[in-house]
């Protein structure tokens, strides 16, 4: 006659561990048996780890790290209607004579 014991969760958690670690034994013998396969998945993972990490470089550079100025939110862009073609930057002199004739 078995009795349930208060050890069944640590069994539980055993087999689960023997399971795991006969699923990297397996993982690694069938890698040795192909090194061709296995030196193609390494590359791919190293170039998509690579790439991640020079994505995200970039985007913290660029987009999540605060600008170098005080009250960087306070920062405008002008921009003037050009007629036909558009608009455009205003040109340094241009703000230069509107804040005088302010």
């Amino acid at each position: 006659m078995s009795q349930a014991t208060p050890d069944l969760p640590r069994e539980a958690g055993v087999t689960w561990l023997d399971d795991l670690r006969r699923d990297v034994r397996f993982s690694l013998r069938s890698l040795r048996r192909s090194p061709a396969f296995t030196i193609v998945a390494m590359l791919c993972l190293a170039l998509g780890i690579g790439a991640n990490a020079a994505l995200f470089s970039v985007l913290n550079a660029v987009l999540l790290r605060p600008l170098p100025y005080p009250e960087p939110d306070r920062l405008v862009r002008i921009y003037e209607k050009l007629g036909e073609r558009g608009s455009g930057s205003v040109s340094v002199p241009n703000y230069r004579d509107w804040v005088a004739s302010r």
